[in-house]
């Protein structure tokens, strides 16, 4: 028997669809495509001009967006900002630093679609310090690294270091606005096809992802799950059971497989919820429709 339990307090969390911003569009996909892009400068000199002047390139995002080829071959976007840090001397005199403020950066794996190698956000890099991206860590000059503030008097810039590359974004690319997803609208009798699109997968309070479905013409079920944890992207299965609004698919990981059972929200089709199975042991999910 096709049996869900619901945990009530659930309920009032499953009420919208997931919105990503535009930062998290751009994928590795998107970012191979912006050296060549119009509206991208290739800077050697990145002063605190240019990136007060460029700080809203991306819809909705205060903040300077970058691209950065590391010096490993790796793709990076960051955003940042030029700021300035208080510091305290020992006889309490107070002195200001410039810094360049990395607001968020994320590093993708060479040739992959999602899957990240290092990310963070709220990183402040000082003067006569690096920073490495395919590590995702501030590191003394002499361990090298793809960025570095240089301070000199009352002027400073960011510079690449070694063979990396600094991209400035000064227009936003079209290709990385998000596909329109199809909203079902919901009949008086329920379509297996009401399955396809994108969610946002909450797995047991321990994991997050990105589900993709697509439902077939004999009602089996393909697409791919994207870890939140590290964008790493899995093959997905399934069918569309009996009632309608019922699904049993699988996420293929490496060493295992888990099992999902669900129900569609039958009113407007914007969430499933069920229960899953990892191994022996039995958890709940839910799954919110988004814009990804």
């Amino acid at each position: 028997m096709f049996r869900v339990v619901i945990a009530l307090p659930l309920l009032g969390l499953i009420c919208s669809p997931v919105h990503a911003d535009s930062f998290d569009h751009y994928t590795n996909q998107i970012l191979v495509k912006v050296p060549a892009a119009a509206g991208v400068k290739k800077v050697t000199k990145l002063t605190p001009e240019l990136m007060v002047e460029h700080s809203r390139a991306l819809p909705g995002i205060s903040g300077t967006f970058l691209v950065v080829k590391t010096n490993d071959g790796k793709l990076s976007k960051l955003l940042v900002q030029p700021a300035q840090q208080k510091i305290k001397s020992a006889g309490d005199e107070v002195k200001t630093a410039p810094i360049l403020l990395i607001e968020r950066f994320v590093t993708y794996r060479e040739g992959e679609e999602r899957t990240i190698d290092a990310r963070g956000k709220m990183v402040r890099l000082f003067g006569g310090f690096h920073f490495d991206l395919d590590m995702g860590q501030v590191v003394p000059a002499n361990l090298g690294g793809d960025l570095r503030l240089v301070v000199k008097g009352d002027d400073s810039y960011v510079e690449p270091v070694g063979k990396a590359e600094i991209y400035l974004v000064t227009r936003h690319l079209k290709e990385a606005n998000p596909k329109k997803q199809t909203r079902p609208e919901i009949g008086e009798a329920f379509e297996a096809r009401y399955f396809n699109g994108s969610y946002k997968l909450f797995d047991d309070g321990r994991r997050t992802g990105t589900l993709i479905l697509k439902v077939g013409a004999k009602n089996e079920v393909s697409g791919f799950y994207y870890s939140g944890k590290d964008g790493q992207k899995y093959e997905v299965a399934g069918e569309v059971g009996t009632p309608n609004h019922s699904i049993r698919f699988r996420i293929m990981f490496p060493k295992s497989v888990q099992f999902y059972r669900g129900l569609m929200f039958t009113g407007d089709g914007q969430a499933i919820v069920g229960s899953s199975r990892l191994q022996d042991r039995e958890m709940g999910f839910y799954a919110i429709r988004s814009d990804e």
